[in-house]
């Protein structure tokens, strides 16, 4: 990271607990912005682009799916981390679909939000020596974040990024979720491994989709791996 302090957006239409975010990411040494709307969130992206927006998902006017949906298809790259009411698959699912890169179940501790923040900003602005990976068809520009699977490129969000980049660095190799989501997520705390199985879901259907045979393997009962040809 610079030494610039990372610019966060914190929002959520409940005023108690945009305060109280606003005011503990600050005294944790952020940048922090907070609006209480989905279209007051899309207007302050514009005016000044964060690091890493927190966002609730049920909003007054548009909920958070719909403005991560805006959002990336604007352009904007930087991570989403979603709060949500609700312990729900679907809406975790959901998530993850349109964009996000990570959630948190209401109610939450501050300093779960904190170290969850703090990982997802070490992952998605660590800097790599090695600019290029090539495993088969696959080939990663880790300076440009350019990831292109035979003739075409394909969009990641961060997570998916920095995902297919630990498979990437480990091929052949089977990985379990705990150690992806110690790597990938690295958290402080015990995540929870279903996000791993979503997210390789999802992996699998943007690489998968563009090479001869499929590369991102499941090992049931042991975990995933990335199948490189032999010649690599």
């Amino acid at each position: 990271m610079t030494d610039q302090s990372p610019k966060i957006l914190v929002v959520d239409d409940e005023p108690h607990i945009r305060d109280l975010l606003t005011t503990s990411l600050r005294f944790s040494g952020f940048d922090v912005r907070s609006v209480g709307a989905g279209a007051a969130a899309i207007s302050a992206v514009l005016e000044e682009e964060p690091d890493l927006i927190l966002l609730d998902v049920m909003l007054p006017d548009i909920n958070g799916f719909g403005v991560t949906k805006r959002l990336r298809a604007s352009g904007f790259t930087s991570p989403i981390l979603f709060l949500t009411a609700k312990d729900d698959t679907d809406d975790k699912v959901t998530g993850l679909t349109v964009g996000g890169d990570d959630y948190v179940t209401k109610p939450f501790s501050l300093d779960e939000i904190i170290a969850r923040i703090k990982a997802i900003l070490r992952r998605t602005r660590a800097e790599d020596d090695d600019a290029t990976l090539r495993i088969g068809e696959v080939v990663m520009n880790q300076d440009t974040h350019e990831v292109t699977v035979g003739d075409e490129e394909i969009e990641l969000s961060p997570t998916e990024f920095k995902l297919l980049r630990y498979l990437m660095l480990n091929p052949n190799r089977v990985l379990s979720k705990t150690q992806i989501l110690d790597h990938v997520w690295e958290y402080d705390f015990n995540g929870d491994v279903g996000i791993v199985e979503s997210y390789i879901s999802y992996l699998r259907r943007k690489v998968d989709g563009h090479t001869s045979e499929p590369m991102i393997i499941t090992k049931r009962g042991f975990g995933y791996m990335l199948k490189a040809p032999k010649s690599a």
